[in-house]
């Protein structure tokens, strides 16, 4: 298959390989559009690995205004959809090599705290996840639409977000939720260490699949918009239900470190 905005402060690479999405921000002065590029040693979010422990190419536009609404768009490469256990007559290997993430949102302030309140649209981009499980019960189209509200006091950001769809191909999903609680705390010389814990909630006959996952990501800022990141991700998710959606048996919720670089601009 830890997949808010400047997405998946995406100026933290190896949280966008935990995350796409990022943390609520205060509005620009002035209207801006910003870009960015890079590549992780691996894609993971929410803790679960989305490229089989390879390398991805991600990049993003982001569009925000002085009013506080913002819109953007992100993408990476990605291996969990085609790598999808085959199950069910029927069965054939399922495409998707790309996840798309599309959101929009408003931030404020009111009484010292930020707030964030947005959509965001997995996109996974002319999908066929429902061939690796054709019978009833099985997987469905893994595209996803969440709502979701943040809250950031000092370095503190407490986000919750909402599936209003089937989340990522699980049927019967709708209502599956995320929470998420990270810091960010400036080390100085261009160092900043990021905690994380987050909880994956899964509605109904999927419920087993639901689990914690954890991160401490350390950032540094280069100059010029290059930055660097390092992650040890670590996940409760059960090891036998997540090798089961593999083909291949592959485990894309073991711990882990994720390094990273990115260039915005």
């Amino acid at each position: 298959m830890e997949k808010t905005m400047n997405i998946k402060s995406k100026i933290v690479l190896a949280l966008l390989a935990t995350s796409s999405a990022a943390f609520a921000q205060t509005a620009p002065a002035a209207p801006e559009v910003t870009y960015n590029i890079g590549v992780a040693s691996e894609y993971r979010y929410r803790g679960i690995g989305q490229t089989k422990g390879d390398p991805a190419l991600q990049g993003g536009l982001d569009y925000a205004n002085a009013n506080g609404y913002y819109l953007g768009a992100w993408a990476s490469t990605i291996k969990w959809i085609k790598d999808g256990a085959l199950t069910g007559a029927g069965a054939k290997q399922a495409k998707g090599p790309v996840e798309l993430d599309i959101y929009g949102g408003y931030k404020f302030e009111a009484a010292g705290i930020a707030y964030d309140v947005g959509y965001l649209r997995y996109q996974y981009v002319n999908n066929t996840y429902h061939d690796a499980a054709p019978a009833a019960g099985g997987n469905v189209n893994a595209n996803t639409d969440e709502v979701y509200g943040a809250a950031t006091f000092g370095p503190a950001t407490l986000k919750y977000s909402q599936a209003i769809s089937n989340l990522f191909g699980y049927s019967d999903s709708k209502g599956s939720s995320y929470l998420d609680l990270s810091a960010t705390f400036d080390l100085g010389n261009g160092y900043s260490l990021v905690p994380h814990a987050g909880r994956q909630t899964i509605k109904n006959a999927n419920s087993g699949y639901g689990y914690s996952d954890y991160a401490l990501t350390l950032n540094k800022d280069l100059g010029d918009g290059l930055s660097a990141s390092v992650a040890a991700i670590k996940t409760t998710a059960n090891e036998t239900l997540y090798k089961g959606l593999s083909s291949t048996g592959y485990n894309a919720a073991k711990d882990t470190v994720v390094v990273g670089i990115k260039y915005a601009f």
